[in-house]
């Protein structure tokens, strides 16, 4: 990262300059300075060194690096620069490894991905995606990137969308779902309780698939665990192939269908404003065009 003293940066020490100009947290500014990596003019400078007009401040981040498998999984770009990547992951595959899945994730084939294209960062998830879930999915390149976009979220500033096919035919064209959402103790599955979390959901019908189904789209204005399944469970309209909260429908998806198909957020070094999208996964495109056909 770079950035060129102005006049009204007289007198401010360059962890100023860091914390206000450029929005680095005071745990980077720590790991900058243990590893060094603040320059001003191309030379090494400590924190509390003051700038004046036409300063160049330099921040290099340390080398990171992950240590997962490489496999040839399957990596979908979206969207890449120097800061982060954007995919688009297909569905039935682990992000992260887990003790029940030391292997086959996303995160050992962007190892894969990586050696490829000769290039090293550690691997950030700064959102995450149920196995069974496709769609967009971001890493960050390091730690600003991550922590900036996690901020972001927590600040309600990044828009997601979701395309999801329910069980059903859902009579409102749209509506807003504000149910609290908690964990039950020792289980994978969430409920609804007045003990919960605040979770807000709103959905909007794109299509009706004559009475059986209804594919809608889905803005989440909050991201807990399992929201938009447990929500739609909860309206009567659990997500078609959701074993967990809806009905054993594996003859018609395999999976719950369910894609993340829209993403908007600021970019943390440019500061504008992206929007990336991903086009529906076959399976749930063959779902609509079949029924459609019947």
């Amino acid at each position: 990262m770079k950035y060129t003293a102005i006049e009204k940066d007289n007198d401010l020490m360059i962890k100023d300059i860091l914390q206000r100009r450029l929005n680095l947290s005071s745990r980077l500014l720590r790991k900058l300075k243990n590893n060094q990596g603040v320059y001003k003019n191309g030379e090494p400078v400590f924190l509390n060194v003051k700038v004046k007009k036409g300063d160049v401040i330099d921040v290099v981040f340390p080398e990171e690096y992950s240590n997962f498998e490489p496999e040839d999984i399957p990596i979908e770009a979206v969207y890449e620069d120097e800061s982060l990547l954007i995919i688009n992951k297909q569905p039935n595959v682990v992000v992260h490894p887990t003790r029940s899945h030391l292997n086959g994730t996303i995160a050992n084939g962007l190892m894969y991905y990586m050696n490829a294209k000769k290039d090293s960062y550690k691997i950030r998830f700064v959102n995450r995606l149920d196995r069974d879930t496709s769609g967009l999915l971001i890493i960050g390149k390091n730690s600003f990137v991550q922590e900036e976009l996690s901020q972001q979220m927590k600040e309600d500033l990044v828009i997601k969308k979701y395309i999801a096919i329910l069980e059903g035919c859902m009579e409102k064209d749209e509506g807003i779902i504000e149910q609290p959402i908690k964990k039950n103790p020792g289980e994978m599955v969430r409920v609804i309780s007045e003990e919960g979390q605040d979770s807000i959901t709103i959905y909007k019908v794109l299509k009706r698939l004559g009475t059986d189904y209804t594919v809608v789209e889905i803005l989440l204005k909050t991201g807990r665990t399992h929201q938009i399944r447990v929500h739609m469970a909860y309206m009567g309209h659990p997500v078609v192939g959701d074993e967990l909260y809806g009905k054993d429908n594996k003859s018609i998806m395999k999976r719950q269908a369910l894609h993340a198909a829209y993403l908007s957020f600021i970019h943390p070094r440019t500061g504008e404003r992206m929007e990336v999208e991903a086009g529906l996964p076959e399976d749930m495109q063959e779902l609509i065009d079949q029924y459609q056909e019947t």
